[in-house]
């Protein structure tokens, strides 16, 4: 088979991307060199859709920042993605950081955001309680937001591959050719050919342009470090509250979640290591420390669990998305870092344009915009409990404890268009092991279930894909 489009890279923007191609009359192909969606930056970021006063007017960023956070709310809808729109604050906190806000407050009139105010410390605090007590006043933006990442991403994969688009794991491409006007594109143990190629391989989108002779880009890895604390603080506060951003990026947020946990994070340091996605003693302490001068209730003694991700940046400070001056058949779409979640939707779009002005595009008679909206006993009515366990009894099995999340769930994910194939795949779809105890209890069953209804010995289920075995043999 020859498809028509071929999608590298199976994080938001491709997903995205697949997911706006899939309502036509095309083949096409999504290909992740993970076991997984939403394996790179789309599992690891900050969850924020901003309102885009940070970007540098008349760059992509800031076109793509304003349009995807009006279509964010009813992409969200439409995939059955929880978000809200909660707003944000960046904190000053010294006369000459107030100047700073004024500077970004002008930044966002020019960009075309909606929403924006001054704050001094009385106004601030009438809205947040809980701020510092060296913070001065605040930039109020209210269209900001708040989603959950991979949860968009696994929904965007979903209703692409539930319209068509077929979608290959463990796909690392290793060389691409061109002939004929066809792609060869060659992973390890596979090769698909293809008329176009998407590039949306976000860290490693250079490398996969320069397979085709184009080394227009240069991405580096930019590590971020987290902490996720516990519920019982996850209402500390109720905006998205930032910092004075600097050159390497918009700083320490707090941050509630749309599953009720308090977020705290990011550090910013480029590392040579683009698979490196470790936590360091030095990232962390920085991010606790700069969190408590912005909400001193967000201790790390809350903490259950921390982690990194790494950003795209390429040296041109702003998203690429345009037709490779190499082969204008292969579209690059790179460098998408922060704001690029909330982009996500515009990127889409914008290759979407693209890709009309250069292919026929027909669109299907049969196209479904929805996700199915999955089934949360934790979230649902005792009626709704009951209508569902009546239905299928696995929705009264209590797998996950600290989530209340059911067998039925589990099954659900694993059975869903691109499903789950792994213990994290089940703990992104389902929240199983997001708790206090993080896996501790359910993790043992979640392997079990994925075994069993995967049908492979729970010797061959990962934690995410590759040599991240779980279980090597039977003990006494």
């Amino acid at each position: 088979m020859i498809y028509d489009i071929a999608v590298i890279g199976a994080g938001v923007t491709g997903c995205m991307i697949a997911r706006a191609l899939s309502k036509y009359k095309l083949k096409i192909a999504l290909l992740e060199r993970g076991n997984d969606v939403a394996m790179g930056a789309s599992k690891a970021n900050s969850g924020i859709v901003h309102a885009g006063f940070d970007a540098k007017p008349g760059t992509l960023k800031a076109k793509m920042n304003l349009r995807g956070n009006e279509l964010m709310e009813d992409v969200c809808r439409e995939l059955n993605v929880p978000y809200k729109r909660n707003g944000s604050l960046v904190l000053a906190f010294s006369e000459e950081e107030m100047e700073t806000l004024h500077e970004l407050y002008n930044r966002g009139i020019s960009n075309g955001v909606d929403g924006m105010s001054i704050l001094n410390r009385s106004e601030l605090l009438a809205v947040e309680p809980n701020i510092g007590d060296e913070a001065v006043g605040a930039l109020r933006a209210q269209t900001a937001g708040i989603v959950c990442p991979y949860s968009l991403t696994i929904a965007a994969a979903e209703n692409s591959v539930t319209n068509g688009v077929e979608f290959f794991r463990n796909f690392e491409a290793v060389s691409i050719d061109f002939a004929d006007d066809i792609f060869t594109v060659s992973a390890a143990d596979n090769k698909i050919e293809t008329k176009y190629i998407i590039n949306a391989a976000g860290l490693f989108a250079d490398e996969i342009a320069a397979m085709i002779g184009d080394n227009s880009l240069h991405i580096t890895a930019r590590r971020g470090e987290y902490y996720i604390l516990d519920k019982s603080v996850g209402n500390l506060v109720t905006h998205t509250i930032f910092q004075c951003p600097s050159k390497m990026g918009k700083g320490i947020l707090v941050a509630p979640t749309t599953h009720g946990n308090l977020l705290i994070g990011p550090s910013a340091i480029d590392i040579d290591d683009k698979n490196d996605v470790s936590t360091t003693a030095e990232g962390l302490k920085e991010v606790s420390a700069l969190a408590l001068k912005s909400v001193p209730g967000a201790t790390t003694r809350f903490a259950i669990t921390s982690f990194s991700g790494n950003r795209a940046h390429e040296d041109k400070n702003d998203f690429t998305i345009e037709p490779s001056s190499v082969n204008g058949h292969f579209i690059n779409v790179a460098g998408i870092e922060s704001p690029g979640l909330t982009g996500s939707p515009a990127v889409a779009e914008y290759v979407e344009n693209i890709m009309r002005g250069i292919i026929d595009l027909q669109l299907k008679e049969n196209y479904v915009t929805t996700r199915e909206k999955p089934f949360r006993y934790h979230l649902a009515t005792d009626d709704e409990k009951r209508a569902a366990i009546a239905k299928n009894p696995s929705y009264g099995r209590i797998i996950c404890r600290c989530e209340s999340i059911t067998e039925g769930e589990i099954l659900d994910a694993i059975h869903a268009p691109a499903g789950a194939r792994d213990v994290d795949g089940v703990k992104r779809r389902t929240r199983a092991g997001m708790g206090r105890c993080q896996g501790g209890f359910c993790g043992s069953k979640v392997v079990e279930l994925l075994a069993r209804e995967l049908n492979i010995s729970a010797n061959e289920i990962t934690k995410f894909g590759g040599k991240s075995d779980i279980l090597y043999e039977r003990t006494k």
